[in-house]
């Protein structure tokens, strides 16, 4: 069985232990939403019954339409090798309509991150306001930045220990949730005749300014994104069966704190939320304790998937390369330091400046919004690659996207109130990809490149040529050009210019990110036997880019194969490794003085080259030993400048 195969059983399987970690992992940030949900809207408004029993009618169609059949029905379909989110999705489609599906998904990831930003403060924040209850004057946001602060830092030393404990606590806070609200709900079960649309229908006709309060009923599904970039940690069978349990505890929640509202219409909604109001007196404090782990944990899946969402815009070369680290064993975690502490700054930022989970809403859920507008911008070509008939297509993304349209245009009243901010983030993100991605376009479109096999005489003369001392045994060139007869023309000249670099065997390395998640392959092609040879490597947009260590793996294969004779060398005699010495020549660029471009090519470049200083070197993207490679800079000329001609004179 196929290594790609095994993956795509694993994801369609279902399993107890599947369903607990989909429980733990994928549903964090939607399970901690009626926190703060109707909290954020009833803010500053008088409770009445029409507002009551039409939001909850919303919510529940939201949570149907949105969450269940958009996105555990319809998207979860859509899986790039058991893999899902925006960039896995933008991968399985391109092969088909090519690349300009870039930007609707670059504008998607970059939005996802802006919410990954604010979910975090917002969660932990409306924990720690049920303090309140009982100490009324408290400053909740020292111990807020506390808990963000420990977060952040832990990230370092990975969760899977941790991360083990995150099924069945998160099991428990459903389960209480879904408690608490069924308790609300004896002697007033009549607050389930909501669930009928009618009453969302008579919240618009009858309830002036209604409207509006569909920016705060979309904080109920928020967490539908990540429930789908976190798809490859549990598989979306289990996703879909434990989405059941929770739909249902999400329900009682929500129908138990409309019992609550329903019972104090006329009444403005004091500083404790809905969800804190229904808590029975005499487990406060361990429903207390258990929110708090409850958002903790939903922001741990948030901060895991935007490290796994910028590693896969990395593998797909729209951001720029960050140093990455796996902390755990477990497959796929990962670690990425500067992400992370970008990411705690603004959570920090966001508690410092809005203070309050009410005001905190006004930031959250445009960027959402945003995001699944993308998605289903995207899944509406999945839907045609996969033929579904168009009369099917037009249905499904016709409703989606008119839902979606309806919360866009309800959310854009809070662009004052604190939206712009996460707009801004969003579209700053997207900046830096979209300049990241052009330049590097316009960089591989002037690279000259040059026919391999015209020089290939020379390099075997070099290589046998006794009289220059030689260089190294096998000398690496990381190349851009997946064709092995044409590489760029820097490389030649960094061989044959200046003082030969005389190897015994010269290696032109591609490494070639493939649209599947954990590819491992690589192959071979002879250009001069036993001189130059052209080595690709096909890597998995979610694998390490171990090269030192695979090149070194591949020659010995090779070696045992009799593809490649590195034993005859005498100097092999006095190695320990009988594959010679290993040097990888990185060719790093430059934007030359000597160019004349037109005013926006010459800013995105200019940017382009800033972001690139402030990357990560090339030796460590591509997990090469230092003391084994050599940097080498060439100056890269766009246009070149008309210089006058230079006259002599006695």
């Amino acid at each position: 069985m196929t290594h790609s195969s095994t993956q795509q059983n694993f994801h369609e399987k279902i399993s107890l232990a599947g369903i607990l970690v989909a429980t733990g992992i994928v549903f964090g940030d939607i399970g901690t939403s009626p926190l703060y949900t109707q909290n954020a809207i009833f803010h500053n408004r008088v409770i009445t019954e029409i507002v009551a029993l039409g939001t909850l009618s919303c919510i529940f169609w939201t949570l149907t339409l949105q969450t269940t059949i958009k996105y555990i029905i319809i998207t979860l379909q859509a899986d790039n090798n058991g893999e899902g989110g925006i960039f896995s999705l933008y991968a399985l489609i391109r092969r088909y309509w090519g690349k300009w599906l870039l930007i609707p998904a670059i504008a998607g990831g970059a939005f996802l991150m802006a919410d990954g930003i604010i979910t975090p403060p917002i969660s932990v924040t409306s924990a720690m306001e049920g303090l309140y209850a009982v100490k009324p004057d408290i400053n909740i946001t020292p111990i807020v930045i506390g808990i963000l602060v420990l977060l952040f830092v832990f990230q370092q030393f990975g969760t899977e220990r941790i991360g083990k404990i995150f099924g069945p606590v998160m099991l428990v806070w459903f389960t209480f949730m879904g408690a608490i609200g069924l308790l609300a709900l004896i002697g007033n079960f009549s607050v389930l005749k909501a669930l009928n649309p009618y009453y969302a229908y008579r919240l618009f006709a009858d309830e002036p300014g209604s409207f509006w309060l569909l920016g705060s009923i979309f904080l109920c599904t928020t967490g539908a994104e990540a429930l789908y970039s976190d798809m490859g940690h549990c598989g979306k069978n289990n996703i879909r069966v434990s989405w059941i349990y929770i739909k249902i505890t999400l329900i009682l929640s929500y129908a138990g704190q409309t019992a609550w509202l329903v019972q104090h219409s006329g009444e403005s909604l004091t500083t404790i939320s809905p969800f804190y109001a229904i808590v029975p007196k005499a487990v406060y404090w361990p429903a207390l304790a258990i929110s708090t782990i409850a958002t903790i944990i939903a922001s741990q899946a948030l901060i895991s998937g935007c490290f796994t969402l910028i590693n896969e815009a990395i593998r797909l070369e729209i951001w720029p390369r960050l140093l990455v680290a796996f902390p755990g064993k477990i497959k796929g975690q990962i670690y990425i330091p500067a992400i992370n502490w970008l990411l705690m700054a603004g959570c920090l930022g966001m508690v410092l400046y809005f203070k309050e989970s009410t005001k905190m809403e006004a930031a959250f859920g445009l960027s959402v919004t945003l995001t699944m507008l993308m998605t289903t911008f995207l899944i509406n070509f999945y839907l045609y690659a996969k033929r579904v008939p168009l009369v099917f297509i037009f249905l499904i993304t016709g409703i989606f996207l008119s839902v979606e349209i309806t919360f866009l245009i309800a959310n854009l009243q809070k662009l004052r109130a604190g939206g712009w901010i996460t707009i801004a983030i969003g579209t700053g993100l997207s900046s830096v990809m979209l300049i990241w991605w052009y330049g590097k376009k316009i960089k591989g479109r002037i690279t000259e490149k040059v026919n391999i096999n015209d020089y290939v005489p020379r390099l075997i003369q070099l290589s046998e040529d006794g009289r220059i001392q030689k260089y190294c045994t096998n000398l690496v060139y990381l190349t851009t050009s997946n064709t092995p007869g044409q590489i760029e023309k820097t490389i030649v000249q960094s061989i044959l210019s200046g003082t030969p670099k005389r190897a015994d065997i010269y290696w032109l390395l591609h490494v070639n990110i493939t649209d599947e998640p954990y590819t491992m392959e690589y192959a071979m092609q002879t250009i001069a036997a036993d001189n130059v040879y052209f080595l690709t490597f096909n890597m998995g947009f979610r694998i390490a880019p171990r090269i030192d260590y695979y090149f070194r793996t591949a020659l010995s294969d090779l070696e045992k194969s009799n593809e490649v004779c590195l034993t005859k060398r005498p100097e092999v005699n006095y190695q320990d490794s009988k594959i010679g010495d290993v040097k990888f020549v990185l060719m790093n660029s430059f934007l030359s003085f000597d160019n004349s471009l037109p005013f926006f090519s010459n800013m995105v470049m200019k940017l382009y080259f800033l972001i690139k200083k402030l990357s990560v070197r090339e030796e460590l993207n591509f997990g090469l030993d230092r003391s084994h490679v050599i940097l080498e800079n060439y100056p890269l000329v766009i246009h070149a400048v008309e210089t006058p001609h230079l006259v002599r004179i006695n």
